[in-house]
């Protein structure tokens, strides 16, 4: 038995409530199947599609008079309740099919960040939907948003996306864990608040999920970090005519890589810099970064990546 964190990529949950609920649908199945096999599993997940479409809507209908503004942390705590809402009805369905008794809980976390985090200087984080290149200067020429090409997918708006520094319903997570419940919590990296002498006041960003997920998993003292995204698996050269699968990586080699600028600052890297901080400090601790689609196989060691301290592991 293992103490596991599953961080769901936020891209890889589909464009539209329709298609984001049968994608977890599907994942619910592998999840599940770590809880039959004895695992205590905490889920994350991403949400950059989402709280960009919850942004844009919100401030659209404000702008016609139809609500009021709404700031980017509310945003974000919406969207954990979205997905987490979806995550949480898959997950108790499946339950129900295998004749599991586990109680499913969905907790808003929010995620403390340093007020002088030179991120927010520097948005970084895609967040929303993918424009042309003249889509999105419109919409910076009218809306003020700054927009980076995204791994040549397009291009998205960005925001700042200050690292993690404490998580404040860490408390109640590990009571949820003890308790044997089955805890959705650090969603979209959680809304980040600073602390203020008034207390807790949140900040228009979005914290990598991953590096959340890394120290969420740290905390709890798990023994395995999941990052489920797009791919299957970690490729250097990607896209272009050498591209090369990586199926195990030590840190020294992560890190030889991330030197050489292989992996991209809003897509791949944060998630290999989140294994690298997960894995640093145990060399028992193990993280794997494989696709939505395929985490069974990558849990019967067919596909994905794994990245550990030493490297050189033994599947088995």
């Amino acid at each position: 038995m293992a103490k596991i964190v599953v961080a769901l990529g936020g891209n890889a949950l589909g464009k539209s409530p329709e298609e984001q609920l049968e994608l977890v649908k599907h994942t619910a199945t592998s999840l599940v199947g770590l809880v039959a096999a004895g695992h205590k599993v905490v889920i994350s997940h991403g949400n950059g599609p989402q709280v960009g479409a919850i942004n844009l809507g919100m401030n659209y209908a404000a702008e016609h008079g139809q609500t009021a503004a709404f700031p980017f942390p509310e945003c974000g705590a919406m969207s954990q309740g979205y997905i987490g809402y979806h995550l949480q009805q898959s997950l108790q369905n499946e339950l129900h099919k295998q004749w599991l008794q586990k109680n499913v809980v969905s907790m808003i976390t929010q995620v403390e960040v340093d007020p002088t985090d030179s991120a927010f200087q520097h948005p970084t984080k895609p967040v929303g939907a993918f424009y042309t290149k003249e889509q999105a200067q419109q919409i910076e020429h009218d809306k003020g948003y700054v927009f980076k090409e995204d791994a040549g997918r397009g291009y998205r708006q960005v925001v700042p996306s200050p690292r993690p520094k404490s998580i404040i319903e860490l408390a109640s997570i590990n009571d949820l864990i003890e308790g044997d419940h089955l805890v959705i919590a650090g969603g979209g990296g959680g809304v980040p608040v600073v602390k203020t002498d008034a207390g807790l006041k949140g900040v228009p960003a979005v914290i990598d999920k991953d590096r959340t997920s890394a120290l969420l998993a740290d905390n709890i003292d798990a023994d395995q970090l999941i990052i489920l995204t797009a791919v299957d698996e970690v490729y250097v050269n990607y896209g272009k005519p050498d591209q090369k699968v990586l199926r195990e990586l030590s840190r020294a080699e992560a890190q030889r890589y991330i030197d050489e600028g292989q992996f991209a600052p809003g897509s791949m890297l944060p998630k290999i810099e989140a294994c690298l901080d997960f894995v640093s400090s145990d060399e028992h601790r193990t993280a794997l970064i494989t696709s939505l689609d395929h985490l069974d196989d990558a849990l019967a060691g067919k596909v994905g990546t794994i990245i550990s301290k030493q490297g050189a592991l033994v599947r088995e």
